[in-house]
């Protein structure tokens, strides 16, 4: 009767250590969709692309107003653009970190239900014991 036991348990943590599996396959996934590991070269190249934008402006201006040199740009156009650049890395970045935290709650939410679901659990085996 012991090994019934032993035999019924192994086979129901296996089934756990499956489904747990499974759960953390479909975790990495969700990861990857909201911008996690798949995105770093993305995120990266568009950072230097707005980094190098930036410079490049401000170089621009820095040549004009320092050696009065004539550059095709003009003075307040490139102000416009520095700031039009900056305000949509700012957007991007809060459209980011809204994706996160929408996970973050996600992932609460869930361990939350499964909590109160062992509670559950742990309420009727405690009145099945007595």
């Amino acid at each position: 009767m012991r090994k019934e036991f032993e035999s019924a348990d192994i086979e129901a943590l296996q089934e756990e250590l499956e489904h747990f599996r499974a759960e953390k396959e479909k975790i990495r996934l969700l990861i990857g969709q909201i911008g996690g590991k798949t995105s770093g070269a993305r995120d990266r190249a568009l950072n230097i692309t707005f980094v190098v934008a930036i410079s490049a402006l401000f170089l621009i201006d820095l040549l004009r107003h320092t050696f009065h040199m004539s550059v095709p740009v003009p003075a307040l156009f490139s102000i416009e653009l520095g700031v039009l650049l900056v305000s949509i890395k700012i957007i991007w970045m809060i459209q980011k970190q809204t994706k996160v935290e929408h996970f973050q709650f996600w992932i609460l939410n869930s361990i939350e239900f499964r909590l109160n679901e062992l509670s559950r659990r742990l309420a009727r085996i405690e009145e099945n014991l007595e």
